[in-house]
């Protein structure tokens, strides 16, 4: 399967970007694990537990079930940002678990991004991927499962202890609803994604927020997103402009819009 835009090309799980502007991730939930080489250019990762920048030349690993926000920026001096990103479903993982006899040992309970050793084996097996995103036509289906478990052997080889995260397949458990809206509201992705992330059902998320806060979810959402950033430009001189991004809204129009039909004023006229 490819999919391509003037940014992107995706090859089934291969992920190649390349973009000479600043350009914010669309994407804030990390569906995967996903294997990434920035090999020029910059990205700002933001998580609850802070922000980062991670520069060229960078080797990382990010787990899967999570919520990141991230920035692409090219190069100071000009140029592109260019990386590659590899996902690996747990279709395959755990095959390879099987087939390697290799387990977890124990729940993954460490840092959702790991930064790998420079390894110029890995770094060598990114760029052997780049001739296959302007021929997509010579990666067949077997030749993209034997790429993906080649990086799964060259990132154990660098880093053996990756396999308490590769190879641990459960899914997230019922945690403390509450707490956990009130601390990533600010993410744009779908309510199932939250469902998912506190180990609930879409059914029991819904019914559990419900009691929790008595009301919709969707309600909820936008009143918490609205009510930080009227405090974010009222009391902090923020811009409406760079507020509704990072308080969850997807466009400037629909913030402008909900902002004004709930606190009978523009956000630019605070």
């Amino acid at each position: 399967m490819m999919v391509q835009d003037n940014d992107h090309i995706l090859l089934n799980n291969l992920l190649y970007s390349c973009m000479d502007e600043k350009k914010r991730s669309n994407e804030q939930f990390v569906h995967e694990h996903s294997l990434g080489y920035i090999i020029s250019g910059a990205v700002h990762c933001a998580t609850t537990k802070g922000e980062s920048m991670v520069k060229e030349g960078t080797i990382a690993l990010v787990r899967r079930n999570q919520l990141l926000k991230s920035v692409k920026i090219p190069p100071s001096g000009g140029g592109e940002f260019k990386a590659i990103n590899i996902f690996f479903n747990q279709d395959i993982l755990r095959r390879y678990s099987l087939d390697n006899n290799i387990q977890a040992t124990g729940h993954y309970t460490g840092d959702k991004y790991r930064v790998l050793p420079d390894d110029p084996f890995i770094k060598g097996y990114f760029e052997s991927l780049l001739p296959y995103f302007s021929q997509p036509d010579r990666l067949s289906t077997a030749l993209i499962e034997l790429k993906t478990k080649e990086a799964i052997e060259l990132i154990l080889k660098a880093d053996p202890s990756v396999k308490d995260l590769l190879f641990d397949f459960a899914e997230p458990y019922k945690i403390d609803l509450e707490a956990f809206m009130n601390q990533h509201y600010m993410y744009n992705v779908p309510v199932n994604n939250f469902a998912k992330l506190t180990g609930r059902s879409l059914a029991g998320f819904k019914r559990d927020f419900g009691k929790i806060f008595s009301t919709s979810p969707g309600q909820w959402l936008q009143h918490r997103r609205l009510s930080e950033a009227y405090y974010l430009i009222k009391e902090k001189g923020a811009k409406p402009s760079a507020v509704y991004l990072d308080v969850g809204f997807e466009n400037l129009s629909h913030f402008s819009f909900a902002f004004k039909k709930t606190f009978g004023v523009s956000p630019s006229l605070l």
